[in-house]
């Protein structure tokens, strides 16, 4: 028989946290951890359906008005509208002036991925290619994949992460944003930075606004944690709604993956911001052509349980009530790893811990570090440090710490 015509094709490596996962699996070492998986667990390690989603449901299974039509191709009206109204505020003048316009997608990497097809063909220029995007150094590896597929070819790092601090480096980031082309984007992690778990504060969100609006340049925001971070959804919100404002026209991509546990219902929205509703209609019309070729209409499930818990008063404090019940255990599990990691007297300074936010902490090990707690001590992490501290319970937190302590004690 001829060769295969997919004999040519290079076999891709696999997506490292997702691979992390698959050996997490395989090991058969009854010490073992997972802390790469990014997914909320409860102190048992279990997944966690929130009692809110679970009653929603059941709503929506006893809802004798429902079918399984179409729905429009830009998604749930009811969902769309209140995902926008949660991200931008009830009181938010752009919702006021009908300048607010979204499109219901495929969870947060879906939105980024509409988003960034609708620049490339109509920002800056018809089929714009040219135009600089910036990501944090470091960020998100799908927020580099997301524009390169999309077509973009100067995708640049900016400056976050200052590895000698352990914090933000708001400085070389100021800096970046000042000798960027005039145009160009930049994808700004709304809250809980992935991976550094390092948010800027508030003041320091109002000086990186001055030089974008002064720079003319476009912030994407990506919002993966609204509510997750801190408990609270409108401090959660406070850059984006800071940018809108400020009189920003802007994107916002949001996942309900993480504070609602819906993580493989893929339900995700793009919020758009413009100066007027023509001009929000005019784009929006561009992003549904770009949906109908991409996947034609959205599933409806994780849409109706988002859209009936939001619509609702007491669904809603419930939800926030079970958000918050998440951010709670991240933020003891970080409080709790800190003070054990002091009392080991484990080198360096372990302040960022509690310092950062959200599910992921850049612990500051490194590769061989990484390496040597995967193998001999079977806790997986990424190689970059990162943690997922819902990976952490009471019953391994000891062992853990102490893991790391060895780590840093033994290997350089």
């Amino acid at each position: 028989m001829a060769a295969s015509i997919f004999a040519a094709v290079p076999l891709s490596p696999p997506v490292a946290v997702f691979k992390l996962t698959a050996d997490f699996r395989e090991d058969g070492d009854s010490r073992k951890v997972n802390l790469g998986v990014g997914a909320y667990r409860t102190d048992e390690g279990q997944p966690w359906v929130l009692p809110v989603v679970k009653k929603v449901k059941q709503l929506i299974v006893n809802d004798n008005s429902l079918n399984h039509e179409y729905l429009p191709i830009l998604g749930l009206p009811e969902f769309r509208a209140n995902a926008s109204r949660i991200a931008l505020g009830d009181d938010s003048p752009a919702i006021k002036e009908n300048r607010v316009g979204s499109v219901q997608s495929l969870g947060g990497t879906g939105a980024l991925r509409i988003g960034a097809e609708f620049l490339r063909r109509w920002y800056n220029g018809n089929n714009n290619t040219a135009t600089p995007v910036y990501v944090s150094s470091p960020t998100w590896e799908n927020h580099n994949s997301v524009f390169m597929d999309a077509g973009f070819k100067d995708i640049r790092p900016y400056h976050y992460w200052d590895a000698a601090k352990r914090g933000l480096d708001i400085q070389g980031l100021l800096n970046d944003m000042e000798s960027a082309p005039e145009s160009s984007i930049f994808i700004l992690h709304a809250c809980a930075h992935n991976p550094t778990g390092t948010d800027p504060s508030p003041e320091q969100w109002k000086q990186i606004a001055a030089v974008m609006k002064r720079r003319s340049l476009f912030p994407f925001f990506d919002s993966a944690y609204q509510g997750f971070a801190s408990g609270s959804l409108d401090k959660d919100a406070w850059a984006v709604r800071f940018f809108v404002s400020e009189g920003f026209e802007l994107f916002c991509a949001q996942s309900f993956s993480k504070n609602f546990g819906l993580y493989n219902e893929r339900v995700g929205n793009l919020t758009v911001v413009g100066k007027d509703a023509d001009n929000v209609k005019r784009v929006l019309s561009q992003m549904e052509k770009i949906v109908r070729t991409t996947w034609s209409n959205p599933p409806s499930q994780g849409a109706r349980i988002v859209a009936t818990t939001l619509s609702s008063p007491e669904l809603f404090d419930e939800w926030k009530g079970n958000v918050k019940t998440m951010a709670d255990r991240v933020l003891l599990m970080r409080s709790e790893l800190r003070s054990r990691l002091e009392a080991l007297g484990t080198p360096g300074t372990w302040n960022h811990i509690t310092e950062q936010i959200g599910m992921f902490s850049f612990t500051g090990l490194n590769p061989k570090q990484v390496e040597y707690l995967i193998k001999e001590k079977h806790i997986y992490l990424l190689a970059s440090g990162r943690i997922n501290m819902c990976g952490l319970t009471t019953k391994n937190l000891d062992y853990v710490a102490k893991s790391i302590h060895e780590a840093v004690t033994k290997i350089q």
